[in-house]
């Protein structure tokens, strides 16, 4: 799982406000393209999730799977496979949030993802590239519209 593809967006409210976005899971379905259920299976002595049980629909993927977070404050969330899915059988992902000077918040968000399935690396990064493009879009509509 070497290859990762990765991409940024600027939001217009602060890292906190990002953050609390990013770890409302169970709000996912209404932002994220894809994801049709999140559900919290384990937290943190703070709160904030430390696994997820997530359902994916997108494109030729479809399956269950959980992630295992990893927090650092408001900077960073990265995650990676708790328990493969059936088509899911690798994943690592980050969102990183670096404040702006022009103000803001720039978010980027990495993904690797390993299937059963039998892909061309090209498709591969293709098909991560959407699935990260359309949550950016959708963390930024959902953030910027509270």
């Amino acid at each position: 799982m070497a290859d990762r593809t990765s991409s940024s967006i600027a939001i217009d409210a602060d890292k906190k406000v990002i953050m609390s976005v990013i770890a409302d899971y169970p709000a996912y379905p209404a932002w994220a393209d894809g994801i049709k259920s999140a559900v919290i299976t384990g937290t943190y002595d703070d709160g904030r999730p430390e696994t997820v049980k997530m359902t994916l629909s997108s494109g030729p993927i479809s399956d269950t799977y959980s992630v295992r977070c990893h927090w650092n404050g408001d900077d960073e969330l990265r995650w990676d496979l708790a328990e493969p899915g059936s088509v899911v059988t690798g994943m690592h992902g980050s969102y990183v949030l670096v404040d702006r000077a022009s103000g803001g918040t720039e978010v980027t968000y990495e993904l690797a993802v390993d299937v059963k399935i039998p892909m061309i690396g090209m498709f591969k990064r293709k098909a991560e590239k959407i699935i990260i493009d359309a949550a950016l879009k959708g963390l930024k509509r959902h953030v910027e519209s509270r």
